[in-house]
């Protein structure tokens, strides 16, 4: 993991990462607040003239570190990015920070483009370029790539160095896996008690806060599925990963270029007039067999030495995998919160019910006592009427009747199990 800066060397680096501040006062010539345009109309007062051309010409400030761990402030545009790394157009869109891509690594002839949640960076043989930003997950990489090229270049001698563009690329990855597992732990700190205290008591402030919740981790899951999924479409694509080799393929074309000739000159031009055909043809299959020889040996050796950035790419993969298992137990728990909550709702639901049934038999058997009252209410005379006692039978023999009537009711209830009794 990425060690902790301290707060000096980071505010070290922001000075001399921020940009000159311009003078409080702005002297234009005194001709350009009279004179008018050529359409009549009078200049704007303060305008930087210089700055907006700047801006169209599309300067962008830029984070250079190369591999002597020296950092400068560059200022290229566009194109002459593009020339000098030999990158399309699409993918220095990648890098604008105006727009949201999702994580991607790609391997290119000269360099490596990486966006990597806030690193995003253009890495080639001999130097690293960021997008210049006073951001601390941007310093922090600058600061511990510096300190990693300055230790090794002190005391690493072992076989197994790594080039300059896999240590870059290591610093990446290791500062975009640390940080996506520090929001994952964040939510980890947050989701339990909050799940808990949701399961002892169901409200609307609870369940809004857990809604919110979820639409985190799912946002955030999305992000680290994409790191891992890059990491893991490298590692199974051969070719890509020996396009990566960008310090090798570098060695490989300048010795190409300072190869004898030992007598014989293929680069040079023949003559049409001056050479026989059956010396042309003689020299273009001697060509084709040795770029087919080269190409076949770099081939040999890229498979060979191609385990390095593999095993590299490998011991992340594992880092971010275990960060998704993390949210995936996460969401896990959230479900089953959800699961337990809706039975525990169904279960009052069914209470209610129950509770409603149970009144609804008691209104009625209440109801048999209002039709013998109205019966008894009725404008006809009967004998029953006459005799002293009888209304107190009646209401007995009523309450009887109802209490067999409910009865009969929760033995039907009973019988057909729509409650438990």
């Amino acid at each position: 993991m990425i060690e902790k800066i301290d707060c000096q060397t980071m505010s070290d680096l922001k000075d001399r990462l921020l940009p000159p501040r311009p003078d409080a006062s702005i002297s234009l010539r005194g001709d350009s607040f009279s004179r008018p345009s050529s359409s009549g109309r009078q200049p704007l007062l303060g305008l930087d003239v210089s700055g907006l051309k700047k801006r169209g010409q599309g300067l962008k400030s830029w984070i250079r570190v190369d591999a002597f761990a020296d950092t400068q402030v560059i200022e290229v545009d566009k194109f002459s990015m593009m020339r000098r790394c030999d990158l399309p157009a699409r993918d220095l869109r990648l890098l604008d920070p105006l727009f949201v891509y999702p994580s991607t690594i790609l391997g290119r002839e000269r360099a490596i483009v990486v966006n990597l949640e806030q690193i995003r960076c253009i890495i080639t043989a001999d130097e690293v370029l960021l997008l210049n930003s006073l951001d601390d997950y941007v310093l922090g990489y600058v600061v511990e790539l510096q300190q990693r090229l300055k230790a090794s270049s002190v005391g690493d001698t072992s076989p197994d160095y790594l080039p300059f563009e896999f240590r870059a690329l290591e610093v990446a990855l290791e500062a975009a896996c640390t940080f996506l597992d520090a929001q994952a732990s964040e939510l980890e700190i947050e989701a339990y008690p909050l799940l808990d205290e949701l399961t002892s008591k169901i409200s609307t402030v609870n369940l809004e806060r857990v809604r919110r919740l979820k639409s985190r981790l799912v946002a955030l899951t999305r992000r680290v599925q994409k790191v891992r999924d890059e990491i893991e479409q490298l590692m199974d694509d051969d070719g890509d990963m020996a396009e990566m080799y960008l310090t090798e393929k570098k060695k490989r074309m300048e010795g190409s270029l300072s190869l004898p000739n030992d007598g014989v000159s293929f680069s040079a031009p023949v003559s049409p007039v001056s050479s026989p055909p059956s010396s042309r043809r003689l020299e273009k299959s001697l060509s084709f067999a040795r770029s087919r020889h080269d190409s076949a040996k770099s081939s040999e050796s890229e498979n060979e030495n191609i385990e390095e950035l593999e095993m590299l790419l490998e011991a992340y993969f594992v880092v971010i995998d275990s960060t998704l298992n993390k949210l995936t137990s996460l969401k896990e728990y959230i479900d089953d919160t959800e699961d337990f909550i809706n039975i525990q709702l169904d279960n009052v639901r069914n209470q209610l019910i129950q509770f409603e049934l149970l009144l609804t038999t008691a209104t009625f058997v209440v109801a048999i006592f209002g039709v013998v009252a109205g019966i008894f209410g009725m404008n006809f005379e009967i004998d029953l009427f006459e005799e002293p006692g009888v209304f107190k039978w009646v209401l007995t023999i009523t309450g009887v009747c109802g209490v067999l009537v409910f009865l009969a009711f929760l033995w039907f209830y009973k019988r057909r199990r729509l409650m438990p009794l």
